[in-house]
């Protein structure tokens, strides 16, 4: 990931010149102070105020954190050799972490679980049809997978049940969607312990409160940093 491409993409996201980011980032890679840029640099800035300097700044770090994190996605994803010319375009094109580990997490090497196992069972074929929704009764099928290590329908359809909830969970556009649900109509509440109400009475305006989470002040503002990036 080249610099330029991050400068270009600070100075759009901060509605900047690009020559006054680039200009920034070479300073403060020299060693000045964002104090100092503001007060004496002014003609190589454009005169930008400390609070500007300051979010050219946390843009261009969170941009190189971002481009060292796809880095070694693809380097994890290419080494199981399942790297394909849409997944890389999914993954340069990823604007935030949050973005970019819900595109891996499929990928993301992982200890044994529920779904794992199932698989090993031979579970997969009819997590597939179960999830294809077009039997009415499954557990008809399932009893085309009964071995050994699968005595019973139920264990077939459990199994099966265990596949499909690992496949949604790792979704990116389920994750994506979820959390869209979560800004729109999620609540955050706290009541008191009780017997505690003495030692945390300094708390009390929370004993029995709650909010929706969009009216949250810092949920507002990291709403809003979300949609500008």
């Amino acid at each position: 990931m080249s610099t330029d491409r991050n400068i270009v993409l600070v100075a759009k996201k901060l509605g900047l010149h690009e020559w006054q980011v680039e200009n920034t980032i070479r300073l403060m890679d020299g060693g000045a102070t964002i104090p100092f840029i503001s007060r004496y640099r002014k003609e190589m800035t454009g005169s930008l105020d400390e609070v500007q300097l300051m979010h050219i700044k946390e843009e261009y770090e969170r941009l190189k954190e971002l481009d060292a994190r796809k880095e070694a996605v693809i380097k994890s994803i290419e080494e199981q050799e399942k790297m394909t010319p849409e997944l890389r375009v999914k993954i340069d094109s990823a604007s935030t972490m949050a973005e970019l580990e819900d595109i891996y997490l499929p990928y993301r090497p992982k200890r044994r679980t529920r779904a794992t196992i199932a698989k090993e069972k031979g579970l997969e074929p009819l997590a597939l049809i179960i999830l294809d929704q077009k039997l009415a009764d499954p557990s008809l099928k399932a009893e085309e997978f009964l071995n050994d290590e699968v005595p019973t329908t139920e264990e077939a359809i459990s199994g099966a049940s265990d596949i499909i909830a690992e496949w949604v969970s790792e979704d990116e556009k389920a994750r994506r969607q979820l959390r869209l649900l979560f800004e729109r109509e999620a609540v955050i509440s706290s009541k008191a312990v009780k017997g505690k109400e003495a030692e945390g009475i300094k708390y009390s305006d929370y004993y029995d409160w709650s909010e929706p989470l969009k009216k949250c002040p810092l949920t507002q503002a990291a709403c809003h940093e979300k949609r500008r990036g």
